[in-house]
């Protein structure tokens, strides 16, 4: 019974651990961007020794992938009014990347590390597909029309967050869903070409 109860402790000290790494790991991604945090700077906001990160990670890559989640919540957002899903989309992705500064670091890690990209290219295969096949025309055109509103969200993204276009960064975001919401409602809705 004792090694149970050992063995329930370590988990929950294990777990805790973790926790605070991934705590640490959020913030320090978010000040300084996935390039200038360091595995020691995040051990040294956890309080734990550097070798623990790795240990629980692997590498800065590991931690990051762990750290950031990627949830845009697609699947419970309205397709209704359907003629208005375009102006949804663009204003619903634009609210995550104002809120949420670790997807800008995540963009920026997901154009050169392939496990960061897979993370991304994940959200497209199990959300944006799945809406694009639900309300689009053509069902087997699914992946085509979700490939083209990522290219028009995450070029926004790109634009707007990372490489900071003075242009990009100075839209009204409700100019941004008038401007790009009907190109993403024709991708999602209109006829094949």
């Amino acid at each position: 019974m004792t090694g149970t109860t050992e063995d329930q402790q370590t988990a929950r000290r294990s777990d805790a651990t973790r926790a605070t790494i991934l705590a640490a790991a959020r913030e320090r991604f978010a000040a300084d961007g996935y390039e200038r945090a360091t595995i020691r700077a995040i051990a040294r906001d956890a309080k734990i020794d550097p070798s623990m990160v790795m240990r629980y990670y692997g590498n800065k890559a590991g931690l990051f992938t762990s750290a950031v989640a990627i949830d845009p919540g697609l699947p419970g957002l309205p397709v209704e009014p359907r003629e208005a899903l375009g102006r949804t989309l663009v204003r619903h992705f634009l609210t995550l990347w104002e809120e949420n500064a670790e997807l800008t670091a995540l963009i920026r890690v997901g154009a050169t590390d392939p496990a960061v990209a897979d993370r991304i290219q994940s959200v497209l295969r199990d959300q944006l597909i799945p809406l694009a096949r639900r309300v689009g025309p053509e069902p087997e055109q699914a992946p085509t029309r979700a490939a083209l509103c990522a290219s028009t969200v995450l070029g926004l993204a790109l634009t707007r967050y990372v490489l900071l276009f003075p242009a990009s960064v100075a839209i009204d975001p409700e100019e941004i869903v008038d401007w790009l919401g009907p190109t993403v409602q024709r991708y999602l809705t209109a006829p094949k070409p």
